[in-house]
């Protein structure tokens, strides 16, 4: 079986090495073998905006009114969430608000109760 690492950028499992570089198939993604396990070895941190940690389970409150794309509602300044799960990408936080669904925020918009 290979083992070798995924693409961090595609996730594919097709990479091979080329001298001392990962190269991925799919995407035309190169990366140093040192940056690939270094990579393994740090796990993200998600901070909110006043720079505490957050972690799956937490509660937190909104701190900016939050356009909803593609709707006319607003996420409210205060706006209390419950029980976060973290998830990768851009919109580091998967949670579910009351009125409004499930939903993904930046996790700079919100501090942790």
């Amino acid at each position: 079986m290979n083992d070798l690492p995924n693409c961090p950028k595609c996730n594919s499992e097709y990479t091979y090495e080329d001298g001392p570089l990962f190269v991925c198939p799919e995407c035309g993604n190169e990366w140093s073998q040192d940056a690939a396990i270094e990579n393994d070895d740090k796990e993200k941190v998600v901070k909110d905006a006043n720079g505490n940690i957050l972690q799956d389970g937490d509660s937190i409150t909104v701190i900016k009114d939050l356009k909803i794309k593609g709707s006319s509602q607003v996420v409210k300044v205060g706006t209390k969430v419950k029980n976060i799960r973290l998830v990768d990408g851009d919109h580091d936080i998967d949670c579910k608000i009351s009125g409004i669904g499930s939903m993904q925020l930046k996790s700079e918009f919100v501090k942790k109760l």
